[in-house]
């Protein structure tokens, strides 16, 4: 039963993690920031609540603040950028909140370049 039991742990810690445990939107965010509250105002109540809040759920931090455990593909110097994140590695970002229809669209292709599949919504 010893055998059994080590070989099991042995195969859970080789096994590929869930991808969507590992992947979120990370919003790098300032105080004072227009276009972070024009975000928060217009997505931040509806994005918990659509596909793409369910892939990848929301996390913030402040720019100039705390630092993220994230391997970025350069350095982060506007705010809002949003940052898809997957096992700790960005994957895509959008810099700047371009409004809502632009921002929807622009999400969308980011998942779809980093072949991340949608969660279903209801």
């Amino acid at each position: 039963m010893t055998f059994i039991k080590a070989l099991f742990v042995l195969l859970l810690a080789f096994a590929p993690a869930s991808a969507a445990a590992e992947t979120y939107l990370l919003m790098a965010e300032e105080d004072a920031c227009y276009w972070c509250a024009k975000w928060d105002e217009e997505i931040a109540h509806i994005y918990p609540k659509t596909a793409e809040g369910k892939t990848a759920p929301l996390k913030r931090y402040d720019l100039y603040s705390e630092k993220p455990e994230v391997t970025f593909d350069k350095k982060v110097r506007f705010t809002p950028t949003f940052i898809l994140v997957q096992n700790g590695v960005e994957v895509g970002r959008i810099e700047g909140y371009p409004g809502e229809d632009f921002f929807w669209s622009l999400l969308g292709m980011m998942f779809s370049r980093a072949n991340i599949p949608l969660e279903q919504t209801g």
